[in-house]
């Protein structure tokens, strides 16, 4: 079937457009299709204009409908409040918007496509991964409070009619979870925006004053949230102090640094978790808070440099691109990451990354070529970690790399495997396919008609 040169009004639906790595995708996704010639126009719950990628700001048509519901009751019902601020979201599209999109991207929560689907549009689902599955149920009432929500989330993610997943660990994960879906998701994986990490670092931005170091740094890149591990990353550090000796480890700090939404609890209660775990393990630590609390203003700088460990809570893309070019390695520590977007930008970066040898890394991470894939635990982590830092004092036959080779062999590799241009030619490839067979059936039904 020839592709139709047809520019699309496509709308996405995405709960909550702040800093992550469904996040990143999301914008990705979107400009790549208004690259394509597709008119875009994003729907979310919530949009907070310091806390957000620059392209929703400046490039993306952005609405934001239902930032007045709760995003929980007390601190509990998350997923409920979501569900609820999710069909405000397709409600609104229902009745005002019901024939304007050919396509409707929606992602993260599938419960609102029965809603979606009484619009003309097709719909297509990325599945970051299974609600289901992140969900805990660690009581007898949460066991039975999940039931409903497991249940509609089949139901609906059945309705869609194309569903994408991030990668092949997440597609064998989705068909175990969603025994009754028939479909078997496409495997789109994210891809990066190479030019965004091409563009000079703005060495008069203030905001990297803090971050300048002369010390080999170690980088952790995640949301601040307990399942993505933090805690092991100072663990990993508690280790490599023990194989170095003390000039090479008083030269060593750690940056963790990720997503942080003040209206967050998980965010501040796990940041504040951290700390006491690096506490307990002796090292000193300082936090660079958002810039819109303004707490930075009192900031030690000589203790930010002398500190073992550095939490940077959010940051610019301007900071992003300058940890990625100055840090020494990044340590990704989730177990049974969906994906994981982080080490792809690291390695494009020439920056290698020690990941957990488990979900998605598993796909992405060349052993031995872009850095190391690893058992879940701290000493055999900063085993692997010496070798990155100290590769001529370490005597490791585990783990080996060519640290020379390595910058220009993981560039290419990403470029060609998760390069923009590659996700763009795929994606707009997809919602074509989608619309055109929409129209196929369309047509097909106008002609039973007129027999």
């Amino acid at each position: 079937m020839e592709s139709t040169s047809k520019s699309l009004n496509i709308a996405f639906v995405h709960p909550d457009l702040g800093i992550g790595g469904a996040e990143r995708l999301v914008v990705d996704s979107a400009m790549a299709l208004k690259n394509s010639g597709h008119q875009i126009t994003m729907y979310t719950s919530h949009h907070d204009k310091t806390h957000c990628f620059k392209e929703t700001l400046d490039d993306l048509n952005v609405v934001v409908l239902g930032d007045f519901l709760p995003q929980s009751i007390f601190g509990y019902g998350h997923i409920l409040c979501s569900i609820l601020r999710g069909f405000y979201l397709s409600i609104y599209l229902l009745f005002n918007k019901r024939n304007d999109y050919d396509i409707i991207f929606a992602d993260q929560l599938a419960t609102y496509i029965p809603i979606l689907k009484l619009t003309k549009a097709k719909i297509l689902f990325y599945c970051h991964f299974p609600d289901k599955n992140l969900a805990t149920r660690n009581s007898a009432i949460k066991k039975l409070y999940r039931i409903p929500f497991d249940c509609l989330e089949e139901v609906s993610t059945d309705l869609a009619d194309k569903i994408l997943v991030n990668s092949q660990f997440t597609r064998s994960i989705f068909k175990e979870s969603f025994k009754r879906i028939d479909i078997v998701p496409d495997v789109l994986y994210p891809g990066i925006n190479t030019e965004q990490y091409e563009k000079k670092i703005d060495e008069t931005d203030k905001g990297l004053d803090l971050l300048r170091s002369e010390k080999i740094t170690l980088l952790s890149i995640n949301r601040f949230e307990r399942k993505k591990n933090l805690e092991l990353t100072i663990k990993i550090l508690k280790e490599l102090k023990s194989k170095c000796t003390d000039d090479e480890f008083k030269n060593i700090r750690l940056v963790i640094a990720g997503g942080y939404d003040l209206i967050n609890p998980e965010n501040v209660e796990y940041h504040k978790e951290l700390e006491e775990v690096a506490k307990v393990n002796e090292f000193t630590y300082q936090t660079i808070w958002p810039e819109s609390t303004k707490k930075n203003e009192s900031l030690d700088k000589e203790a930010i440099q002398n500190a073992n460990i550095v939490f940077l809570l959010s940051f610019s893309e301007n900071q992003r691109t300058f940890l990625l070019h100055h840090c020494n390695c990044l340590i990704y520590t989730p177990t049974n990451e969906h994906f994981g977007i982080v080490p792809v930008e690291s390695m494009y970066s020439g920056l290698p990354v020690i990941a957990i040898n488990s979900g998605g890394p598993k796909e992405s991470i060349v052993h031995g070529k872009t850095g190391f894939l690893c058992p879940e635990d701290e000493k055999e982590l900063a085993e692997a970690a010496y070798v990155i830092l100290f590769p001529t004092q370490s005597t490791s036959t585990k783990y080996q790399i060519d640290m020379k080779a390595m910058p220009s062999y993981a560039k290419e590799y990403v470029i060609n495997k998760f390069g923009f241009e590659q996700f763009k030619k795929s994606l707009n490839a997809i919602v074509t396919e989608l619309y055109e067979e929409g129209q196929k059936k369309k047509q097909e039904k106008e002609n039973k008609k007129e027999l």
